[in-house]
């Protein structure tokens, strides 16, 4: 290696490094107050964590500005509302699917019948897994699919942990009218409805959105008992008449068994 090798080689180090640093530096006031588990202010996390004053201040306004940290009236500052979301997206992903499918695949397998599981896409209702039943009733909805939340029995279930105000908004511009004509539109009827069907656990709806269809759905509540995701079972109209019972018990099972395997069960 001859000199001029070596000069660079210096010349880059010190930027590499300052990155690393800089990174570094954001772990450890992010750490710093993950731990402690309570505000500090700036003196307080730059001598905890060894840094100069200068670079924690320049740090932490970068923190405040990209929302991983907030600042409180009396200047210390907190983990921000953007890394919640983080955690928030991260715990909801972690097991959520793979303990969904188990638990679909089983329940269909139990009813005999179509088991989805379904979640919240803005104004509409999204089916996001789905296991075909052993016999010959079709089912047109397949993952992916989108309808109106006012359409379907997990829909409800799936705003019932909102304000009744956020609830009487959402329905006031998202319900729309179903190609059997059967769906509900009235904002304060799919309130007042959406409210209860989370109370009691399951929710069913019979030819509203398909005809002849019917769906009988459970929620699964995370540990703060908002209504993340729903498993239900879709049938023939005519079999959830005959028997309601069979199939709300097996779905209500089904979903407090996610719940459990989750760790959700605490909201009840």
């Amino acid at each position: 290696m001859d000199a001029s090798d070596g000069i660079q080689q210096s010349a880059d180090a010190p930027a590499r490094r300052s990155r690393v640093s800089g990174i570094d530096r954001a772990l450890q006031v992010l750490d710093y107050l993950y731990e402690t588990g309570s505000p500090a202010g700036v003196y307080a996390i730059a001598k905890a964590i060894g840094a100069p004053l200068s670079t924690v201040y320049v740090i932490i306004d970068d923190l405040v500005e990209k929302n991983l940290l907030s600042r409180n009236g009396d200047s210390t500052v907190w983990l921000g509302a953007r890394l919640y979301h983080y955690g928030l997206a991260y715990a909801r992903s972690l097991d959520f699917l793979n303990v969904a499918n188990h638990e679909m695949h089983n329940l269909s397998r139990v009813s005999g019948e179509t088991v989805q599981v379904c979640g919240r896409d803005g104004d509409h209702m999204m089916v996001l897994a789905m296991a075909d039943g052993p016999g010959h009733f079709q089912v047109t909805s397949r993952v992916g699919t989108r309808v109106p939340l006012n359409w379907t029995a997990s829909g409800r279930l799936l705003v019932g942990h909102l304000p009744e105000q956020e609830r009487l908004d959402l329905f006031e511009h998202c319900a729309k009218s179903s190609p059997t004509g059967r769906a509900v539109i009235d904002p304060s009827v799919l309130s007042q409805s959406a409210k209860q069907a989370l109370q009691a656990r399951i929710s069913i709806q019979a030819g509203e959105s398909d005809y002849a269809v019917a769906c009988v759905a459970s929620p699964i509540c995370d540990d703060k008992g908002a209504c993340i995701a729903t498993i239900s079972i879709v049938l023939p109209e005519q079999k959830i008449a005959e028997n309601p019972d069979r199939y709300t018990a097996e779905v209500k099972a089904s979903a407090e068994r996610i719940e459990t395997v989750m760790g959700w069960r605490s909201h009840s």
